[in-house]
């Protein structure tokens, strides 16, 4: 359903007090509001009729809640804070230095901040736009910049020392803001010298970069359900339809409070996260989640996918799709699959599904086609674009998922392969047993695929494309057929763009 107004409530760094949670629910429900959401970056989101506007503003008010409506004035900080003890070990990112940097921040950032253990790959690290990631040396971060409103990333030359981290966001926040009207709408951003002009007015703790940031390889933990960690167990709840009821949190709140639980951490994949609960105490939270009738086992293939906030065509596609992988029995651990159908949204994914769209009288317009993208390494935190399938149907998204799912597994089985030592070579071309012949336009190269076909042409799968009629033309350029080129599967690379 669509609604008028989005209330947002930012939580900072993804952590939740079970009494400011409570203060909220108990304003929600003085409003007949009964359901909210968790973001993209760790906040709330209400979604409130034209009716129940005013009433909903002034409940926020009364029970004294910052909020926005509509607005993205004021972006959550977001942090891998809620990861920590149970995804994240063997780290010197703890409790104590999150909240100390949270608690230096003295204004309320208006850029997009992102705070990351560098050990991990449950939060993204590049979706900021001034993007601090742990080092190995203790107390020192890289500084990543992206410039707004684009896939500029500018690395830092220096470490910075964690106390100065709110200081220098501030004062790069002060210096992007004041170049808004020059270069948000040309994009000549200059890191060298925005580097220069800050080393030169700010005095600050820093070290010299020994070594580039390594990204490590992505991993998606099951962050779902009841799971012990240590001598204690955290609960992770994930909602199908993204709406946790109302009635529901203030009895998880109620609990907290009672058992004294610690607190609830929202996360990047729009769930909760609940720590620090005791064995004796398990019952309690079990019998909530049968009140409510909450399932916390949903497929691991439902769990990794990114769908922009309060975006039901988004939801749609992405249900749509998972209903198909069930039915194929697709594996797809190890993916993060996003869904983007709005032109300025920056996803976390491994995979981007991607919203086609024209300039008409300088105006964006949708098109009802999509395009399938995937990252340098299926490495969800890399910015290095590849085309897998362009203009493509609603209705055919998934068949070419799947293919570019068997097309990952084979590129991470080629991984971990044992390598014969080489054979003595022979005048002779070496056939490859099983090696599946594809067929490339050379102007493009746009692939035809016999497993795959071309749906959205009215080529279903397995039509071989010797069969294909002579006026057969590339989907993408229009190339003929006779131009295309027979190449082998594993010899085949998609450009970057």
């Amino acid at each position: 359903m669509r609604h008028a107004f989005r209330f947002k409530v930012n939580f900072t760094g993804g952590i939740i007090s079970p009494g400011s949670l409570l203060n909220l629910l108990e304003a929600l429900e003085a409003a007949s509001i009964a359901e909210l959401r968790f973001g993209l970056r760790q906040q709330a989101l209400i979604d409130v009729s034209l009716k129940d506007h005013d009433k909903v503003v002034a409940s926020l008010e009364a029970h004294d809640i910052f909020y926005e409506v509509n607005r993205e004035d004021f972006p959550n900080i977001l942090s891998s804070y809620p990861a920590e003890e149970i995804f994240i070990r063997d780290s010197w990112v703890g409790e104590g230095v999150y909240k100390d940097i949270f608690d230096l921040f003295d204004y309320m950032p208006s850029l997009k901040i992102n705070i990351s253990d560098a050990g991990q790959t449950f939060t993204p690290f590049f979706t900021g736009n001034i993007n601090w990631i742990a080092s190995e040396k203790i107390h020192f971060w890289y500084l990543c910049i992206r410039f707004p409103k684009t896939n500029i990333l500018f690395p830092w030359k220096e470490l910075v020392y964690t106390n100065e981290i709110p200081r220098v966001s501030k004062y790069l926040e002060e210096m992007i803001l004041r170049r808004h009207d020059s270069i948000y709408i040309n994009s000549a951003w200059d890191g060298e010298l925005l580097y220069k002009q800050l080393t030169s007015e700010l005095n600050i703790l820093s070290k010299p970069v020994s070594k580039p940031l390594d990204l490590p390889p992505f991993r998606l933990p099951y962050y779902e359900g009841l799971n012990g960690y240590g001598n204690k167990y955290w609960l992770g709840l994930y909602q199908r339809n993204e709406l946790f009821p109302v009635a529901f949190l203030k009895d998880l709140c109620r609990i907290c409070l009672d058992t004294k639980a610690g607190q609830f951490y929202a996360t990047p994949w729009k769930s909760l996260i609940v720590k620090n609960i005791e064995e004796k105490n398990r019952h309690l939270w079990n019998l909530v989640l049968n009140k409510h009738r909450i399932n916390v086992r949903h497929a691991s293939n439902e769990l990794n996918w990114q769908v922009e906030d309060t975006n039901e065509e988004g939801l749609m596609i992405r249900q749509a799709i998972i209903r198909q992988f069930d039915r194929e029995d697709i594996r797809t651990s190890g993916l993060c699959i996003a869904v983007k159908t709005q032109p300025n949204s920056g996803l976390f994914g491994s995979v981007i599904v991607k919203k086609q769209f024209n300039t008409i009288r300088g105006k964006l317009k949708p098109l009802d086609k999509f395009d399938i993208l995937y990252t340098k390494d299926f490495n969800p935190n890399a910015k290095t674009y590849i085309p897998f399938r362009t203009g493509i149907r609603r209705e055919h998204i998934a068949i070419y998922l799947i293919s570019l799912c068997k097309y990952f597994y084979e590129q991470q089985g080629k991984k971990r392969e044992i390598k014969e030592p080489p054979a003595a070579p022979e005048n002779k071309k070496t056939e490859i047993p099983g090696e599946k012949e594809i067929f490339e336009c050379p102007h493009c190269l746009t692939v035809y695929d016999a497993e795959v076909g071309e749906p959205e042409n009215n080529i279903p799968p397995g039509v071989l494309f010797s069969v294909l009629p002579e006026t057969y033309r590339c989907p993408l350029c229009e190339a003929e057929k006779k131009e295309f080129l027979p190449v082998h599967q594993s010899s085949h690379q998609l450009q970057s763009i």
